[in-house]
């Protein structure tokens, strides 16, 4: 179901890691975000969409489960940042790819339930595009290399609402690029930097996994997940209530994640 969190900004939230699909409302139709990872809720969401066409797509970041489609969604054009699509385009030309994904997704029960086949499609935007070429609201594109490479935010300014891709979550603590030849603690922190200087006083946030924030939840999260990076940089344990025993129920398994991200700064 589709639930409005600003004057043409709706949400769909997914069973699944509460993935977060978002419609806005354009003048001839919606940019879909990032629109879910289960065919069954992809599906609903399109339902729930009847009436208002979706006009272009658009992926955060290309990690597999920010990068699906049905047709039922319509052929618009899927976008993402120049690296975004650069990533996918090299994921993709593994021939196995998809098994790997639908192996990596064996015993969490979906994994006969995510739709490959549009996997990817993404057509890249020009290299350092700031704002999203279409006749809806303004949105402002936030690239930066925080969590995934081409990874980017989205600031719709009329709107008063980030969305923030896979960071400012509040179920999930910043999950590192450990893939980054630079510094990835560094990317993370310059990140939020950015968020902080382009989006601070955003309404709501939406977060790619977890809860909508409302006012004053931007600072917030974003503050949380600074002092999570800070720590993890300096050999600290975060005071983090996503983490640890405070975990939510059902999130336990997060910290098998910050575990494996203290594993990975020690090496570095």
């Amino acid at each position: 179901m589709l639930t409005q969190v600003a004057d043409g900004v709706l949400v769909h939230e997914s069973e699944f890691i509460k993935s977060n699909g978002i419609a806005v409302q354009g003048r001839d139709g919606v940019l879909l975000v990032d629109p879910g990872v289960v065919e069954q809720e992809i599906t609903c969401l399109a339902a729930d969409l009847a009436g208002r066409p979706v006009v272009a797509g658009f992926s955060t970041h290309p990690d597999w489960d920010h990068v699906l489609w049905l047709p039922s969604l319509g052929n618009a054009p899927r976008y993402g940042t120049a690296e975004c699509a650069a990533a996918i385009r090299e994921q993709l030309a593994d021939p196995d790819a998809k098994t790997a994904i639908r192996d990596h997704l064996e015993g969490t029960g979906i994994e006969d339930d995510v739709p490959l086949d549009l996997l990817g499609e993404i057509t890249a935007l020009p290299a350092g595009t700031t704002e999203f070429p279409w006749d809806g609201p303004r949105v402002r594109i936030l690239e930066h290399r925080a969590h995934a490479q081409g990874h980017a935010a989205l600031f719709i300014e009329e709107r008063g609402v980030l969305l923030a891709g896979d960071m400012l979550s509040d179920v999930l603590p910043p999950m590192l690029d450990w893939e980054d030849p630079g510094d990835p603690i560094a990317a993370y922190l310059a990140a939020l930097d950015l968020l902080e200087r382009a989006a601070g006083g955003a309404e709501v946030v939406v977060p790619g996994h977890g809860s909508v924030g409302g006012p004053g939840q931007v600072k917030a999260r974003i503050d949380l997940d600074r002092a999570y990076v800070l720590a993890l940089r300096d050999g600290r344990t975060p005071d983090d209530p996503r983490i640890g025993p405070n975990a939510p129920a059902g999130w336990e398994w997060v910290n098998d994640v910050h575990q494996g991200q203290v594993q990975q700064r020690a090496a570095r």
